[in-house]
C-alpha cells in the first residue's frame, strides 16, 4: 500500500476544525462555522477511471484536473457498478439492499420484485443528504439524471431539493427531449415536481449549469450556503457531443483501444495513482484492432472521438460554472466534489437485433451523425476496457474497472492541496463526508421523531483535512453485492466474483493495492485470508438482506425480458384495440354477405 506521513495541520485547517467536529455531538452542541461552506457536488455518468487527464487520460479536462490540483484525488474510491444503486448511497450513506435499491429493476430477477430491499426505487426509511442540508439551513438544488424514483413522491422535489430539473429515467438523448431507449414511452423529465419541456436549443451538460447557475443566483440576496447536485448525462449512452468538442479527437484513436489502455496505466503509474508494476488484463471482449476492416476501425475511432469530445463538453460547461462562483464571490467558500457513479458502459445496443432495428427507425447511426443531433453511439466493450484502464471489467461488474472511479474533493481554505489519497474510500461515505463539511449532525437513526436507516459510511473529512492516515481502519470490512456480482473489501485485499457469462462465478482474492488490474489471485497463496474474508462476505450479506440469484441468471436477458414485458404492457391497449377492430370488421363483412344473399 502506498504510504504517506499523516500531516500537520494548517492554520486554514484548524480553523476548520474548531468550526466542524469529527465526530458531530447532538444537534443542539454543534457549533455554527461563521462561513458554513457551499457544496457543488457533481456526478460524471460512467466515467472510467482514467478518462481525466489528472488521473492519466489522454482526453481534455482542465476545468477538473485544476480541481484535482487544488484538493485531493482518491486513488481507491469504490462505487457500486450501476447507476441507481450508486446514486442510492450517495444520498442516503445506507447500503443500496436497505435503501430499497437491491438491484435496478431493469437488471432485477422478477422472483426478487417487491421483496425488502428490492423496490427499484428509493423507499421511506431513508433520509437524503439534501433534507437534512434544507433543514440546516441550506439552499438544496438537483439538476440532471436522478433514477430514484419517478412516482410524484419520490422524485428529488419531495426528497429534500427546494429547486430542480430531474430526468426520472436510467439516460435520455442529449439534444432533445425524446427517449434511448423503446422500454420508455418518452423522457421523463420534471422541474419542481411537475412535467417539463425541455427547451428546443436544449444539449444537456450546458442546460445543467445554465439552470445550476439561475437556481443559485435566484437566492443570493439572502447570503444562506448551498448544495448544488449535478448529475450529468455525460458519458452515459447515447453518446453525443457538439461537433467542436469532437473534431479535435478525430484521429487521436486511430491506433486502437490497446495503445490507449497502456497509455492511461503507464500515466497513471507516473502520476502515482498506482503502482509501478500495475500488470494489466486483457477482457474477452476486447476484440482484435488488426483483424478489424479499415472501415471498422474508422467507425469505431469516431465513437470513441464522439466519447472525449462529450467529457470535454462536461468540463467545458463545469468550467463556466466555476467562473461564475469566483465571478460572484462564492468560489473560495465552495467545496467541490467530483465523481463517477460506475466505471465505464460495455453495451453495444446495435449488437441486439431487435435494438437495432429499433434504433435505426429512430436515429442515425451513420458515421458523418456521429455525436451531433438526431445521432446513437456507444463505445462497446472493447473502447470501455480502455476507459477503465488499469481495472478488470467495466460497468455492471464488480471487478476495479466497474467500480474503482476517479473522486476529486477540493476546498483550498481548509483542505489538502494537490494530493493523492490512496486509503480505502467507499461510496457510503460521500454523505456524511458532506454533513460534516456542513457541520449537520448525523441523524443516527432518528430524523423527525421517526425511526430510519442509520448511515453507515464514514466521513472522508480526517482524510482530506490530514487528520488521519485512513478512513477505514485496515480490520473493518465492507461487502458489496448487485445483481450477483459481489466484493469484500477489507484493508488492501479484496474478494470479489463476478458472474457468467463475463465472470466464472468463481471467488477470487487480490491485494488492489499493488494489484488493482486484479492480475494476480491470491486465493490459494493466502487461503486462511480468503476464508476470513469470505466469512466477512456472508455475515455482510445475512445482516442486509442480500438475496442469492437465480440458477443460470445473466443481466443481459434478464434487461431484455424486462424490456419485453415492459413494452407489451404498454402496447396491450393497442393491441386490444386493433383486435377488437379486427373482429368488428370480419363481423361487418360477414354481416354484409349475408344480406346480399
Amino acid at each position: 500500500m502506498f504510504k504517506r506521513p499523516v500531516l500537520m495541520t494548517p492554520i486554514p485547517v484548524l480553523v476548520f476544525m474548531l468550526a466542524v467536529p469529527a465526530s458531530l455531538p447532538a444537534a443542539e452542541t454543534v457549533p455554527t462555522p461563521v462561513a458554513r461552506p457551499n457544496i457543488v457536488f457533481i456526478v460524471g455518468d460512467d466515467v472510467g477511471f482514467s478518462d481525466l487527464g489528472s488521473y492519466g487520460g489522454e482526453i481534455a479536462t482542465p476545468n477538473i484536473d485544476a480541481l484535482a490540483q487544488q484538493g485531493v484525488r482518491f486513488a481507491n474510491y469504490h462505487t457500486t457498478a450501476s447507476c441507481s444503486p450508486t446514486r442510492s448511497m450517495l444520498m442516503t450513506g445506507v447500503d443500496n439492499h436497505r435503501n430499497g435499491l437491491g438491484n435496478m429493476t431493469e437488471t432485477m430477477p422478477f422472483e426478487h420484485m417487491g421483496k425488502p430491499g428490492y423496490h427499484g426505487v428509493l423507499n421511506d426509511r431513508v433520509v437524503t443528504v439534501a433534507q437534512m442540508l434544507r433543514d440546516n439551513g441550506y439552499h438544496t438544488y438537483h439538476i440532471g439524471k436522478w433514477h430514484l424514483g419517478s412516482a410524484p413522491e419520490k422524485r428529488p422535489y419531495n426528497r429534500g431539493f427546494e429547486r430542480t430539473i430531474a430526468l426520472g429515467d436510467t439516460g435520455a438523448d442529449n439534444w432533445e427531449q425524446r427517449t434511448y431507449l423503446p422500454v420508455y414511452d418518452k423522457a421523463h423529465w420534471y422541474a419542481d415536481g411537475e412535467e417539463h419541456r425541455l427547451p428546443d436549443d436544449f444539449y444537456s451538460s450546458r442546460y445543467f449549469v445554465d439552470k445550476a447557475i439561475e437556481f443559485i443566483d435566484a437566492n443570493r440576496s439572502d447570503r444562506r450556503p448551498f448544495f448544488s447536485y449535478i448529475a450529468f448525462q455525460a458519458v452515459h449512452i447515447p453518446v453525443q457531443a457538439p461537433k467542436e468538442f469532437v473534431e479535435k479527437y478525430y484521429s487521436r484513436y486511430d491506433a486502437g483501444w490497446d495503445p490507449i489502455r497502456r497509455g492511461r496505466r503507464e500515466r497513471a503509474a507516473e502520476l502515482g495513482l498506482i503502482a509501478p508494476d500495475t500488470r494489466l488484463v486483457t477482457m474477452d471482449t476486447t476484440r482484435d484492432w488488426q483483424r478489424l476492416t479499415a472501415e471498422e476501425r474508422l467507425y469505431q475511432a469516431r465513437l470513441m472521438a464522439v466519447y472525449a469530445g462529450m467529457l470535454e463538453a462536461m468540463d467545458f460547461h463545469v468550467g463556466r460554472l466555476i467562473k461564475h462562483l469566483k465571478d460572484i464571490g462564492e468560489y473560495d467558500n465552495t467545496v467541490f466534489v467530483f465523481l463517477s457513479d460506475n466505471g465505464p458502459e460495455p453495451s453495444d445496443p446495435l449488437s441486439v437485433v431487435p435494438m437495432r432495428a429499433w434504433i435505426n427507425l429512430n436515429f442515425s447511426t451513420a458515421l458523418e451523425d456521429l455525436g451531433g443531433p438526431g445521432s446513437y453511439a456507444a463505445i462497446g466493450p472493447s473502447w470501455a476496457s480502455a476507459a477503465a484502464s488499469p481495472g478488470a471489467f467495466y460497468k455492471f461488474f464488480a471487478g476495479e474497472g466497474g467500480v474503482r472511479v476517479p473522486l476529486v474533493v477540493s476546498w483550498p481554505a481548509a483542505l489538502r492541496r494537490g494530493e493523492i489519497e490512496h486509503s480505502l474510500a467507499h461510496v457510503k461515505d460521500i454523505m456524511p463526508t458532506l454533513l460534516e463539511l456542513s457541520a449537520t449532525p448525523d441523524h443516527r437513526g432518528i430524523y423527525a421523531g421517526k425511526t430510519v436507516e442509520p448511515i453507515t459510511g464514514s466521513s472522508l473529512l480526517p482524510v482530506l483535512s490530514g487528520r488521519a492516515a485512513y478512513t477505514h481502519p485496515p480490520e473493518k470490512p465492507i461487502g458489496y453485492e448487485l445483481a450477483g456480482n459481489a466484493a469484500l473489501y477489507k484493508g488492501d485485499y479484496k474478494l470479489v466474483r463476478n458472474l457468467p457469462p463475463r465472470g466464472d462465478g468463481r471467488w477470487h482474492l487480490y491485494n488492489i493495492s499493488t494489484d488493482p488490474g486484479e492480475a494476480e489471485d491470491l486465493r490459494e497463496a493466502m487461503l486462511a485470508r480468503y476464508e476470513d474474508l469470505l466469512a466477512d462476505y456472508e455475515a455482510y450479506r445475512s445482516e442486509n438482506g442480500v438475496l442469492e440469484m437465480p440458477d443460470h441468471y445473466d443481466y443481459v436477458e434478464q434487461v431484455s425480458r424486462y424490456s419485453t414485458r415492459v413494452i407489451a404492457k404498454r402496447l396491450l391497449p393497442w393491441i386490444a384495440a386493433t383486435l377488437a377492430l379486427m373482429t368488428l370488421l370480419v363481423w361487418a363483412v360477414r354481416r354484409t354477405r349475408a344480406t346480399r344473399r
